[in-house]
């Protein structure tokens, strides 16, 4: 019964990688990027671009099922909430709103733990936790 069990999990593991979940970085014109001072640009680089940018990092077992369906799962919605690489195409209020929102999930959210348990550098000091929410120019809200 186990040797069943085994192979079912196998057979489905297997039935799963020709299910395609490619991940791309689309072209993107450079002068909309995002324009902040280089030690933030250098943070955002580091712990947020792999998710909220065109220019993601890549890992090798993003091409295994079902980490690849997780992996492209949370690039699509980053991306979808806030691309660095086309800020220039967001208007002034829908800047100022993800601004807003950098402030707030900086402080806890971001980046989401399990990209941290995977990339540790990613991880956010207090200093730059401190540093960003300065740099977006936002009280508390």
């Amino acid at each position: 019964m186990l040797k069943r069990i085994f192979f079912i999990i196998f057979a489905v593991f297997v039935l799963l990688q020709f299910i395609p979940a490619k991940i791309e970085n689309p072209q993107t014109d450079p002068t909309l990027e995002i324009q902040a001072p280089q030690e933030i640009m250098a943070i955002f680089k580091r712990s947020c671009y792999d998710c909220h940018s065109n220019n993601a990092n890549i890992p090798w077992y993003a091409a295994i099922a079902p980490a690849s369906f997780m992996i492209k799962n949370h690039i699509d919605l980053g991306r979808a909430w806030l691309n660095f690489s086309t800020w220039e195409n967001y208007t002034q209020k829908e800047k100022d709103k993800k601004l807003q929102g950098i402030f707030r999930t900086v402080y806890a959210a971001m980046p989401l733990s399990s990209y941290i348990s995977f990339h540790e550098e990613a991880k956010l000091t207090k200093d730059e936790i401190k540093l960003i929410r300065n740099w977006t120019g936002k009280a508390p809200f």
